[in-house]
């Protein structure tokens, strides 16, 4: 099977500091793959270049067999990648419904000036938009909540609606910085569910995450980075049992 997603031979360099070095991996399409690695380790620095926010020093990434290295976030959005980031980016004077509103219409027709206008076929896609929003927030669980202010959420809900509103934009791939970061045990439970069940709408996932537990339950395959260098990667079980993993984890001695 093709790869969705290919990295090869990428490299960051930001003045004398080499944040990733050569690394390379594919994501297979219909998988959750885990990218993983102490801090330090390049795994944010590699989904900003993914995702077009920042540039490699050397190397390509490839979506669908396409070059997309040197594309703008939102041109590399348009073509179906779609993130979340470590801390939550929402629209905190916005309503839960209209933060997920904005994820789908990165899928709209209507540009500046037709909206401007008040076209009527503008009106009719708004209303397709909210729709399509609201069976959204059914499948997060986040119906009761659709008029709330974000900025009013606890941390855990603003996640669910951060990651809600990528998934609005229907990416074919989805990255996930750190979903669990700062969640309880139950928030993180619930998290596991909702990731697997976007898999199962057809959704690829590559996930950065330091929940380890949550990584071997839900991950098909695991890549480990480990100062800015391809360590290794594989099926959870083995990553988790490889010797070269273990000594970055929990030291020499172990």
């Amino acid at each position: 099977m093709d790869a969705l997603l290919t990295v090869s031979k990428v490299s960051k360099n930001f003045g004398g500091v080499k944040a990733l070095s050569d690394v390379s991996f594919s994501v297979r399409p219909g998988i959750i793959k885990a990218l993983i690695g102490p801090n330090g380790a390049g795994k944010t620095t590699l989904f900003n270049i993914i995702a077009g926010e920042i540039g490699p020093s050397c190397g390509e990434v490839f979506f669908k067999g396409e070059k997309i290295t040197g594309k703008k976030s939102y041109q590399i959005a348009e073509r179906g990648i779609a993130r979340t980031f470590q801390t939550t980016r929402l629209f905190e004077n916005m309503t839960v419904l209209e933060n997920v509103m904005v994820g789908r219409h990165l899928r709209s027709r209507a540009g500046f000036t037709a909206s401007i206008l008040k076209l009527p076929w503008t009106w009719q896609e708004e209303k397709a938009i909210q729709i399509a929003a609201e069976e959204i927030l059914d499948f997060f669980g986040l119906t009761t909540l659709r008029q709330e202010k974000a900025q009013g959420l606890p941390f855990g809900l603003k996640r669910l609606v951060e990651i809600a509103r990528a998934f609005a934009c229907r990416p074919a791939l989805l990255l996930l910085d750190e979903p669990a970061a700062g969640l309880n045990i139950q928030e993180t439970n619930r998290l596991a569910s909702f990731i697997l069940a976007m898999k199962e709408k057809g959704i690829t996932i590559l996930l950065v995450e330091h929940d380890m537990s949550l990584v071997m339950e839900i991950s098909d395959e695991v890549v480990v980075l480990n100062e800015g260098h391809y360590l290794t990667e594989g099926l959870p079980r083995q990553v988790q049992k490889d010797p070269q993993v273990i000594k970055v984890y929990l030291g020499e001695e172990l």
